[in-house]
């Protein structure tokens, strides 16, 4: 079983232009990303999937391996079911470049020891929110899951709504996602669902055309980088883990 690890890493961003390569402590965003995966001995491979030349040339310049995708794309989905075309594995573990805290520990949650039976198999790593204020912050994916962890339904808004009780623990889908290669191809080959449209959740494609999405409950928290202000955040944290001022 061969799995390949894909940054996605856009250099288009409404609130962050060219945001993979934001500035961190003197490294780009998408290198602390690209350091954190390849530390997890689960992973065969791992590459870069970018649209711009400026990414593909700073990955080039730090040893990153990277490959040059359309631009086209409008998912990360998509843009790693075309990495699915130009290098084979069996499973494809989506790791957003936007996220320079990512644990690879998260990694050993998510991947599966032997191949899944299911050739649509599709994962994704979720986090409990630990703040009232994180649950209605429409940037936060909230899930929903059934008795088997399979998600019902990803939303921007609070859900469940917590009008019989409050006690409930809230879960956000995170940047770590699993594909198999036919999963991807079933995404590239369906129309955009109704609910992904509205929500702007490529995993929503999946859950309304009857295929399941399992949600893999994670401790291991990151801070998904989309304002100037995330980055200052970002540079703080790994300032006092590095036990440094600079």
């Amino acid at each position: 079983m061969k799995i390949l690890g894909v940054i996605p890493a856009r250099y288009a961003s409404s609130r962050l232009p060219g945001k993979p390569l934001a500035d961190i402590l003197g490294k780009p965003m998408v290198w602390w990303v690209y350091q954190a995966a390849k530390q997890s001995p689960l992973l065969d491979d791992l590459v870069v999937a970018t649209d711009d030349e400026r990414i593909l040339s700073v990955c080039k310049e730090y040893g990153m391996n990277a490959v040059m995708t359309r631009a086209d794309h409008d998912t990360p989905t998509s843009r790693i079911q075309e990495v699915s075309c130009l290098i084979q594995a069996d499973l494809y573990l989506q790791i957003m470049g936007d996220e320079p805290l990512i644990d690879p520990k998260a990694f050993e949650l998510i991947l599966p020891k032997e191949l899944p039976d299911d050739p649509y198999y599709v994962a994704g790593v979720t986090n409990r929110m630990e703040h009232p204020a994180d649950v209605i912050d429409f940037s936060n994916q909230k899930v929903v899951c059934n008795a088997r962890r399979e998600i019902l339904l990803i939303s921007r808004s609070p859900i469940p709504y917590p009008k019989g009780t409050a006690d409930f623990e809230y879960e956000k889908i995170t940047g770590i996602q699993l594909f198999s290669k036919k999963a991807l191809d079933f995404y590239a080959a369906t129309p955009k669902s109704a609910l992904e449209k509205a929500e702007e959740n490529d995993l929503m494609r999946f859950i309304e055309n009857g295929h399941t999405v399992h949600a893999v409950l994670s401790p291991y928290k990151t801070v998904s980088v989309d304002t100037p202000k995330d980055v200052d955040i970002v540079c703080d944290i790994l300032k006092k883990r590095n036990g440094s001022d600079q």
